[in-house]
């Protein structure tokens, strides 16, 4: 009787291949998915932001002034009420407010985690901020 080899698994040089792609592969993606997580935190952060803008308009139409600081707002994750109204039931988590000299506008901002988010700049620039931080959001009402 004579033994047969036999050709069951794989060689070292197809494991030593595949480890290789599976490498590449993960090399590339975990970036991207990281980024994703950032970009998705500040997505959610942007949208947080214009729908205070939109309870702080709402609360300028029944008072005819904007809220004169931020306590008056409330703080960071909670209710934003006033006279009994709910303008806003959850604040964002992280935001800063500023009334303009006049009384007749604000701005509200927060910080992005995703350094090169060209939202930023743009929101700078079209509520005419001037020497903020690169990666500061901005709504505003002029």
């Amino acid at each position: 009787m004579k033994l047969q080899p036999r050709n069951h698994g794989f060689t070292l040089i197809e494991l030593l291949v595949t480890i290789v792609i599976v490498g590449l592969l993960v090399g590339i993606l975990l970036p991207n998915m990281l980024d994703m997580r950032l970009r998705s935190r500040d997505a959610k952060r942007k949208s947080e932001l214009r729908e205070l803008k939109t309870a702080l308009q709402i609360y300028y139409e029944d008072n005819q002034t904007y809220p004169a600081n931020t306590a008056d707002i409330g703080s960071s994750g909670g209710v934003f009420t006033s006279d009994g109204i709910v303008y806003m039931p959850a604040l964002p988590e992280e935001f800063s407010y500023s009334l303009n000299a006049d009384g007749e506008g604000f701005l509200i901002w927060a910080t992005l985690e995703n350094l090169s988010d060209q939202e930023a700049a743009d929101s700078q620039s079209k509520c005419s901020v001037v020497g903020a931080a690169a990666h500061d959001y901005y709504e505003c009402a002029l």
